[in-house]
């Protein structure tokens, strides 16, 4: 009755999860939820009657153009026709496992990676192999062997303030990288979503802009640092790559809400918007910093882990290697939630004892409750 790839259909565990969150007295660590107070303020009055009607598959001119100007900065090689407007970045996942992925096609990914990536990739029946990450990015050496052995269609890199483990590239990762790339041909779809979330000042050029040959894909959102609920991203693609991802937009929903992306022009127009980043960053580099006070106090002699220089996660390695995944029901039933950690591994038997916290969404004062409530849950373990 229905489509093979349906058997490779899973839930969301973050959905699931976030749905239990929203119980009264609930403190919850597990989403990658923006915090509500850091929403703007929006005027729908002022929505001119130009975009409350259909519009362009490929995304509002101006605001194209504004994005495409502000990747060259970046030191991408673009303009405008390359960029397209998304329903949320996460469209983008979509779009790139149509284009490349069959059956049991080889996709190289970061180990851990991001959950809806392995979710998409997995719907469309792909063989997600795993590189290892270190403090400055993936282990080259078995980068390039997996590469060399698995002749993956593309590899998808989170390289920013990566999700879930807040590693965040160097720069000679990045440049090393870029050069494995282009000698083995290998497109790039590097996920960005979190890099304008930078706390200390990171030094951090996008792969793409090192590429001489290989084709590549840049997906940037809105969601972070506008209003999540308006689902607006973009990507940014190769020549080769763009017309095929323009029609797969076109046969998925026509074109993204115009309303949302009215907004993020006015965004990107704003004569304040660095200065509405900065306070941006400001505000979540605190949250940041009294999540790491609490966490030394609370789990120092139980996990360890590094402080991320960006965006909205802790990424815990506790001291006994235990399957958090049965500990959900626990911490529910303590007023807590976590992601265990397993969910972001694509491996049948992932690697125990990891757990990530999101820093951004909770109350600075409910934290430390929050922390010892999931102490507990992990003392019983």
């Amino acid at each position: 009755m229905f489509a093979e790839r349906i058997q490779s259909l899973t839930s969301s565990i973050i959905r699931e999860i976030l749905a239990s969150a929203q119980q009264p007295g609930m403190i919850s660590f597990a989403g990658g939820l923006p915090a509500e107070q850091s929403f703007p303020d929006v005027d729908w009055s002022t929505l001119p009657n130009s975009v409350r009607q259909y519009g362009m598959s490929e995304g509002e001119p101006e605001l194209r153009e504004a994005i495409a100007a502000e990747a060259r900065q970046k030191g991408i090689d673009c303009d405008a026709s390359q960029v397209l407007i998304l329903s949320g970045s996460q469209q983008a996942l979509d779009l790139v496992s149509k284009l490349f992925i069959d059956p049991d096609s080889p996709v190289l990914i970061e180990s851990p990676t991001y959950l809806a990536a392995l979710q998409c990739f997995n719907l469309f029946q792909a063989n997600c192999i795993g590189a290892k990450l270190n403090a400055k990015g993936p282990d080259l050496a078995q980068f390039e062997h997996l590469i060399r052995d698995y002749q993956p269609r593309f590899t998808y890199l989170i390289p920013s303030f990566q999700n879930p483990s807040g590693t965040c590239y160097d720069v000679a990762s990045r440049k090393a990288v870029a050069a494995l790339l282009d000698q083995y041909n290998l497109p790039l779809y590097e996920d960005e979503p979190y890099c304008e979330l930078d706390y200390d000042q990171t030094e951090k050029p996008p792969i793409c802009s090192f590429l001489k040959e290989s084709p590549w894909i840049y997906s940037g959102s809105f969601s972070k640092v506008l209003i999540p609920g308006l689902r607006v991203g973009y990507l940014i693609a190769h020549p080769m790559l763009f017309p095929h991802l323009m029609r797969l937009k076109q046969a998925a929903d026509l074109h993204t809400n115009r309303p949302g992306q009215w907004m993020a022009l006015e965004y990107m127009k704003s004569a304040d918007k660095p200065q509405r980043l900065a306070r941006l960053r400001e505000f979540y580099r605190v949250r940041r910093d009294a999540f790491a006070q609490a966490l030394e106090a609370e789990f120092a002699d139980i996990a360890e882990w590094q402080i991320p220089s960006g965006g909205l996660f802790f990424w815990l390695k506790l001291n006994k290697e235990i399957d958090t995944r049965p500990l959900l029901q626990k911490a529910l039933a303590e007023g807590v939630v976590f992601m265990p950690g397993e969910a972001f591994f694509a491996e049948k038997n992932p690697p125990l004892g990891y757990i990530r916290l999101n820093f951004s969404h909770t109350e600075p004062d409910l934290i430390v409750e929050g922390l010892r409530r999931l102490r507990r849950v992990l003392e019983q373990a």
